[in-house]
């Protein structure tokens, strides 16, 4: 065998082995059930997930309506099925009025328009199948109105009041779908949304300063109850709010020193799978080698040969095809 040749045999084997650590780590993570990670909810989920905070979110947003309860708010919220990603999504009914809500962090992507719309398309495919709507009948269903809003909690030089799927990612033209989504950014007043941008603005600071420990999660629940950020909920949730943070960052580093135990395993396996292979790749040649210096030099039969060397019977229909391309 040439040097060129045990290169690109070399080659091969290394794209053969970076192939199956990765298939290997993905069937691993399916089968410790892996992808549905146990996360507890964040603040976001939980604060207006609570009805007295959702309703004085909806007064934010619509303040000339002046008659909405807490009863006529229903909450859609989609869940994460197959996994438990940390996606501040929020989902509620009022009246005809569809809105969904989602939350950018630090890093901003314009990609949140798609989620949003993927969103609105799960709720109404909901909505559809709650009411029991036959969408291939001739009279016109009935929809909420959808109302798509960011709610931005990061630092961004530009602040837009609406950004649209067509300028963003179509230069402007004209498509046949647009999507609309409002951007909130909070006033600095003292409504709820303020509050709670204020509030991650507070956390991301301490978190600079003490780094993600529960230092951070402390100081940045004393700070906010001094300023009047979030202190009703904090006051009467505060253990509650502690124990949801502070295991955000357990669960984080739980799951990082497991998925890097898992590569580890993963890597381990699948290399000793490799060197099996190469192993019986090496052999196979070197019987075949062994088998043709026979039949030429002693003036054996295949069989002879094969006999000789103790090939298994099962495998000598292997060296027969093999010989025949050489």
């Amino acid at each position: 065998m040439t040097e060129e040749n045990k290169k690109g045999m070399a080659f091969q084997e290394a794209r053969a082995y970076n192939k199956d650590i990765k298939q290997e780590i993905l069937t691993s993570q399916m089968n410790d059930n892996v992808a549905k990670r146990t996360i507890k909810d964040c603040v976001f989920s939980d604060f207006f997930g609570r009805t007295e905070n959702l309703i004085r979110l909806y007064r934010t947003i619509h303040p000339e309506d002046t008659e909405v309860r807490e009863e006529d708010l229903k909450d859609i919220t989609v869940c994460n099925v197959l996994v438990d990603a940390l996606y501040n999504d929020l989902g509620f009914r009022v009246g005809d009025r569809q809105i969904i809500l989602v939350e950018a962090q630090s890093t901003w992507s314009v990609n949140i328009i798609v989620r949003s719309m993927f969103y609105l398309s799960v709720t109404y495919q909901r909505y559809i199948d709650e009411k029991g709507i036959d969408l291939y009948r001739n009279k016109r269903m009935l929809l909420p109105k959808p109302e798509l809003y960011v709610l931005y909690t990061g630092d961004r030089k530009s602040h837009p009041e609406e950004i649209t799927f067509k300028n963003e990612f179509f230069g402007g033209q004209e498509t046949s779908l647009d999507i609309k989504i409002k951007m909130l950014y909070g006033t600095g007043e003292d409504d709820v949304i303020s509050q709670y941008i204020s509030f991650t603005r507070v956390f991301d600071e301490q978190r600079r300063r003490y780094g993600s420990t529960r230092k951070a999660v402390l100081e940045t629940i004393r700070i906010c109850k001094d300023q009047n950020l979030l202190k009703e909920y904090l006051e009467e949730h505060e253990m509650e709010a502690k124990s949801m943070m502070i295991t955000l960052y357990d669960d984080a580093q739980i799951m990082k020193n497991h998925d890097a135990d898992l590569t580890r395993t993963v890597t381990e396996r699948v290399t000793e799978r490799v060197t099996k292979r190469v192993t019986e790749r090496v052999t196979k040649e070197s019987n075949l080698k062994s088998i043709k210096n026979l039949m030429q030099r002693l003036l054996l039969t295949e069989e002879e040969a094969m006999d000789a060397l103790d090939i298994p019977e099962e495998e000598r229909s292997r060296y027969k095809e093999l010989l025949k391309t050489q």
